[in-house]
This record gives structure tokens, sequence and C-alpha cells, in this order.
């Protein structure tokens, strides 16, 4: 008996899972839901509902088929016409509503009900979390936390603590586009891959609309293409796959040594005992908005160097650095030589818990991993005085394992390449490898033009 009624559970979540309309919620409010649900059975030209009656609630529709009557435009489906089939859904969620239209079923007809009493789990406070309180909340799951609109639609918003520099943070584009397509697809289907391209940078005062398209639906795969506009325009683009766990064979690359985490120094501790120096100048007239990726790496190079007194813009990459959503801890190179190599080592974890939600790890890390990466390729090229113009131009990730981004993981990128291309593994405490990554970045040293020189007046 026991087991009957856990394999019903288990069935019942997996449906629920496919519904549109319950994709964007966080798990725990679908596990609710999934305890709370009501079976209920119809015959084929039975009313479901009748028009001017209060209904029960939200009707799910498990096996069979539908049709309504009436004001279909009222219904609260996924279809525009009147014929429904499993995973759709009508009905209204609040307590005293009539039906304005009759629905009959079109053969035997299963449907599971959410009462009217039982609505506010359709309206939770986040997409990741259902009691979401801003106090003890992680910095980026704000930052990752959409909007949902119509279904397959979402609003994202550049808050004023999310690093910026100018220009929407390219990890910022990357997190929330994988979050809009993650609330699309089931639970039970994790991303395993992303692909990425940055076309027209973001501002950060404009509302980014991610739009969604469900190109593929199936048994132990999903696949998604994600649009971010602003003002109309398309500015970012993302197609992810989804798999549903499975058993298969294991292996996977080791791990570089590296000693733990709590032997390096914080960004925050290195800066405030400048144990390597004064923090490089950087001229910032002419640098690209997206430089900020070369900013970080500046300054992260160069606190195990010696150079030249702070600028503006490196107080502003330092203040993002300490303080900022993503704690960092530099393994520091054991000679010279590996210094002007293009690769580095860092711990990384998120600033704050996250919610258990491991589709939120993902986007986490997904935002984290475009911090240093398409910049490393310059490390070997670095001069004093040197403007560079440093653009993103695609990032895609690879998940092999599950991933908590709020516990320490070692990044490894390394680069190569005329267009910087860069690519990175990242590891957990375990030795395990967890991600696979790869950018490509346009660098190019800006030249100094030759003009004459302008009357005083």
């Amino acid at each position: 008996m026991d087991c009957e009624r856990i394999d019903r559970e288990a069935a019942v979540f997996e449906f629920l899972g496919e519904v549109p309309l319950l994709q964007r919620l966080p798990s725990s409010s679908l596990n609710k839901i999934a305890d709370l649900v009501q079976v209920r059975y119809f015959d084929s030209g039975q009313h479901v509902v009748r028009k001017g009656e209060k209904g029960e609630g939200l009707y799910l529709i498990w096996d069979g088929k539908a049709c309504s009557s009436g004001s279909p435009e009222v219904l609260v489906g996924n279809h525009s016409d009147i014929q429904l089939k499993q995973y759709d859904y009508f009905g209204y969620c609040t307590i005293g509503s009539d039906y304005e239209v009759n629905v009959i079923a079109l053969s035997k007809l299963i449907c599971l009900v959410l009462r009217h009493e039982n609505s506010n789990l359709l309206h939770p406070k986040s997409i990741w979390n259902a009691d979401e309180t801003h106090e003890g909340i992680a910095l980026v799951q704000h930052i990752l936390s959409l909007e949902p609109q119509e279904v397959d639609i979402f609003h994202g918003h550049t808050l004023p603590e999310a690093p910026t520099f100018g220009h929407v943070f390219g990890g910022q584009l990357i997190g929330q586009a994988l979050a809009a397509a993650t609330k699309t697809v089931s639970y039970l289907k994790p991303v395993h891959s992303f692909h990425s391209y940055f076309l027209v940078a973001g501002e950060t005062n404009v509302p980014i609309i991610y739009e969604v398209y469900r190109a593929n639906d199936g048994q132990n795969f999903a696949t998604r293409q994600v649009a971010a506009k602003q003002h109309g325009k398309v500015i970012f683009i993302l197609v992810a796959s989804f798999q549903k766990d499975e058993a298969g064979f294991e292996h996977h690359d080791l791990m570089p040594h590296v000693d733990a985490p709590e032997t390096f120094k914080s960004i925050e501790e290195l800066s405030e005992s400048n144990e390597s120096g004064p923090l490089p100048c950087v001229r910032t007239s002419s640098i690209s908005p997206f430089c900020y990726h070369l900013l970080v790496v500046l300054l992260v190079y160069f606190l195990l160097m010696t150079f030249y007194q702070f600028s503006m813009q490196m107080l502003l990459v330092r203040k993002f650095l300490v303080s900022g959503p993503i704690d960092i801890r530099l393994c520091e190179p054991s000679n010279l030589e590996e210094r002007f190599k293009p690769s580095l080592k860092y711990w990384l974890k998120v600033r704050g818990e996250l919610s258990d939600e491991q589709a939120l790890h993902r986007c986490a890390l997904a935002f984290a991993s475009d911090f240093f990466f398409g910049s490393i390729s310059l490390k070997p090229h670095l001069r004093k005085e040197m403007k560079i113009l440093a653009l993103s131009l695609d990032h895609s990730i690879w998940f092999h394992r599950p991933v908590k981004a709020d516990d320490w993981l070692l990044f490894s990128p390394s680069s190569c390449g005329g267009r910087g291309l860069s690519t990175g593994r990242m590891f957990n405490r375990k030795g395990e490898l967890v991600m696979s990554l790869r950018q490509e970045a346009l660098l190019r040293e800006v030249k100094p033009t030759n003009r004459a020189p302008r009357a005083k007046m």
C-alpha cells in the first residue's frame, strides 16, 4: 500500500511539473500543491463546470479531453482554442468566482483540482522561494528573481546592488535568461548545457523582457530558446537543453592540486593589507562599457604585483569584488613565470544562502562564471598604459553533476586564440568535475590617434 501511495505521489509531482502554469513556481510550492490536489472523474458528455456556477478551483487535465462553450477568452489555459487536453488548465482560483463558460468532457476525463482556499500557492513571493524574505537571502537570488508575465514571458530588472559598470553585467543576462528557460521546464529535467550570444549592450535602467520559445519537449529531453529584449530589440539569446536524470558511465578529469579555500585571503583582506603593493592605475577615458571584465582581471592580477595608485574605476571594481555577490579566493601562482600564463585558479562561492532548488544553484554559477572568464587571455599581453576593447561574444556551459553555489568551488579557466577563446573547469570540494565552460571574447588594443593640438581659448 505504501509503495502504491509513493508511486501515486511521484506520478502527481511529475504531472504537475509538465503544466506550464506551474513550471514557474518554486519547487516548495509544487510539493505543497501535489499534496493538496484532489482527483475528479467525469464521463464523456458530463459537465465539468457550468456557466454562472462557482467552481471548486483550478482544474488541471490529467487525462482525456474537454471543450468549452461561452466565452473562451476567459479560460486560464495555455491554448487559444476551446478544446482542452492533457496539461491544459481552466478555472479561477479565487474564492467566490463564478464560471463564465461551460466546460464539458469530450471523453472520460480525469482532473486534478486545486481548491480556492489554496490559491495562494499560485502566487509565491519569488520564482525561487514561496516564503522569501529579504533578510538572509543571497544577493544573487534577488538578481535572478524574475517577474512572470504571460506563460513563457518574464521580466527582469537590474538591482541597484547588482554589478553593472555602466551596462548590464553579462553574467546577469546569462543567469536571468537561464532562469527564464528553467521556469518553463519540469523540475525533473535540470539544465545540462546552454549556449548564449551577446548581441547588444543592455541598459541598466530599462527592464529586460525574456521571451521563451519551447523548441522541443520530449520524454527525457527538452530544449528552450530565450530572447532577451529591451526597447523591442533582441540584446541577448540563449539556447538551453534539459535532461531527465539517468544512470550512466562515470568519469571526470582530476582537479588541479590547490590548497583549501580557507588558507587563502579574501579580496577584502588583500586590499586592506595591500600586501602585494598598490593597485594599478587604469585610464578609463576610452574604455568600452564591457571592459569591466578586463578591469576585474586587472585588479585580481595586479594584487599579486607592484604597480601604481588607484583610479576611480579600480575603486569601483574593488568595491564590487569586496562587497559584491561572489566571494573569491585567489590561488596565488607559485612562480613568476606562471603569473604570465593565460590561466588562473581561484575558489569562489555565492555570498549568503540560496534556497535548495538545484536550478537556482546552476543559474547562480552561470551568473558567477562570467566575472573573469573572457579576459584571461589578455594576461600575457598586459602593459602599462595599455587601452583594451573587450567584448564578450558568447558563453557556453555544460553541467556534469549537481552543484551547490553557496559552497566553495574551484574554477580553473585558461585561454588561447586571437579572439580570446577561454575554456574552464569547475570542481567541487570533493574533487568532482561539476561544470565545463567556454567563452569567446573580442579583444583589441585601442591605438592612440594622432590629433593636431587644439588652441586654448
